[in-house]
């Protein structure tokens, strides 16, 4: 069996589903660590963790810190925010973290759509 070499997690809560949230970036950092390539979408509600300090504000016991996880996303994978959900929320290019890019639907289609890609929404 062939080792999936892409993985694009796309993340469409926030913090009214701490379960989901939490999974997703763990799943990502997990991918991430083992050496895969990660592209990392916040849609929806999600949009809110590229905000600087939001992540910091979440909390779920036993969950590993998301501030955390979403650095060493932002440094070592791609993290991408939906251009729609930002609109839709009042975040102005500029206002995310640093690192953190705004696309659109185009570039999710062409990310999911590349040979070796495995895709998760949660």
């Amino acid at each position: 069996m062939s080792r999936t070499a892409n993985l694009v997690i796309k993340l469409t809560c926030g913090v009214e589903a701490p379960e989901r949230v939490s999974q997703a970036f763990s799943v990502a950092s997990a991918a991430m660590a083992s050496g895969i390539k990660v592209s990392f979408w916040l849609t929806g509600d999600a949009a809110y963790f590229s905000l600087p300090g939001k992540a910091e504000e979440f909390e779920l016991p036993h969950a590993a810190s998301l501030a955390d996880q979403l650095n060493a996303l932002v440094s070592g994978a791609r993290v991408v925010l939906c251009s729609q959900c930002a609109v839709r929320r009042n975040i102005n290019d500029g206002d995310q973290i640093k690192g953190i890019v705004i696309e659109g639907a185009t570039s999710f289609v062409e990310e999911i759509t590349r040979e070796s890609t495995q895709a998760i929404v949660y």
